[in-house]
């Protein structure tokens, strides 16, 4: 069964950096489109970036400058390097995947989307 893992959280002095990653595991899969969500505090969930298979990008007008996406397809893996950060980037953030997985047992494949468990990004001012 795929697994996302994230790390990198932390609490951090605004205009400080982190660095987040989220690491695929589990079974037989490819991976198409990655990104990373966030939600603060009595707010909805909204999408920070995301990459393609090939490798294009999107970024919430938010972050757009001070955050990069990329991803190490061979580790299965995306990060999210965050820069110049601010107290309103306070929040939980997520790791989501789209992924077209095997079906061992009955063959085939089949597309899911994944989340991670969600890391916790601290700005203090």
């Amino acid at each position: 069964q795929v697994q996302l893992v994230e790390s990198g959280g932390g609490l951090v002095q605004a205009g400080g950096s982190l660095r987040l990653s989220c690491a695929l595991s589990g079974g037989v899969f490819t991976i198409n489109t990655m990104g990373w969500y966030r939600q603060a505090p009595g707010k909805q969930r909204e999408l920070v970036a995301s990459i393609a298979g090939g490798g294009s990008t999107n970024y919430a007008d938010a972050v757009k400058g001070r955050f990069t996406i990329s991803r190490d397809n061979a580790k299965n893996t995306v990060y999210l390097q965050m820069n110049s950060l601010k107290p309103e980037d306070t929040a939980v953030y997520y790791c989501n995947s789209d992924v077209n997985v095997l079906d061992q047992t009955a063959g085939g494949w089949r597309r899911f989307d994944y989340w991670g468990q969600g890391t916790q990004v601290t700005v203090s001012s």
